[in-house]
């Protein structure tokens, strides 16, 4: 089966610092591979490279068997519409409303009709249980529910592969667990590919098919999260265990 995401041996430096070392990984369709690290250890970097947003200084990135390191701009545009990608805080525009932000892809995208558009909204808002807040705007609902319609619209498109970055970031445990309930729901019940990067180690244990512990530009440790606990490696044991993962 030809993996929906690959990565050979991807490096990237910033100046003198190295943020990715010949980091290689591979995420089968319908899978979820989640990013752990620390701060700072190149997990919002390797994630913006996978829609082209950084580009890598060397190694190669694939979506669906397309190289896309070195595609020009208008062949690039057309591979991100296959990807959905959840910024770490929402980035919903703040003078448009909640429908609006959801329709802003519907609208760059897709030749659809008012009616159309206003439908596809309405379905993505419910999909992440936020039906009939299409009026309001996002200074009026809470850093929970704009991280659903931040989702919604991730979604808009129908995406096969969703990106997100620290989902659960600035939410109460109970509001990241529903988040979390969200992204499971959509591995399991529409078969999307997912990689999230996050801090949040009972988060990725929930979401995650696998789990990569990125250290020093470098994964250091890949496989279930039951095998990263019982990893004979003291910088993942310390990690796991600072993270209350054990």
């Amino acid at each position: 089966m030809q993996a929906a995401i690959r990565f050979h041996e991807v490096s990237k430096s910033f100046g003198r610092l190295c943020v990715l070392d010949r980091v290689s990984f591979e995420v089968e369709p319908g899978q979820a591979l989640c990013v752990l690290g620390r701060s700072g250890t190149g997990k919002s970097v390797l994630i913006k490279q996978l829609v082209g947003l950084i580009r890598p200084d060397s190694g190669q990135i694939y979506i669906n068997g397309q190289e896309i390191t070195h595609l020009e701009p208008p062949d690039l545009a057309r591979v991100r519409r296959s990807i959905g990608f959840l910024f770490q805080y929402s980035a919903l525009f703040d003078f448009l409303s909640v429908g609006e932000n959801v329709a802003f892809p519907l609208r760059r995208h897709m030749r659809l009709s008012e009616s159309e558009i206003r439908d596809r909204v309405a379905e993505k808002l419910r999909r992440v249980g936020l039906e009939g807040i299409e009026a309001r705007m996002p200074a009026e609902i809470s850093g929970g529910m704009r991280k659903r319609v931040g989702l919604a619209r991730a979604l808009a498109l129908d995406p096969p592969i969703l990106l997100a970055d620290e989902p659960s970031s600035g939410l109460d445990p109970v509001t990241s667990r529903e988040i979390d309930e969200l992204l499971l729901d959509l591995k399991l019940a529409d078969g999307v590919t997912m990689v999230v990067v996050t801090h949040n180690i009972p988060s990725a244990r929930r979401i995650g098919d696998q789990l990569a512990l990125l250290e020093q530009g470098r994964i250091l440790a890949r496989g279930t999260a039951d095998e990263l606990a019982s990893s004979p490696h003291a910088l993942v044991q310390e990690f796991m265990k600072s993270e209350g993962a054990m």
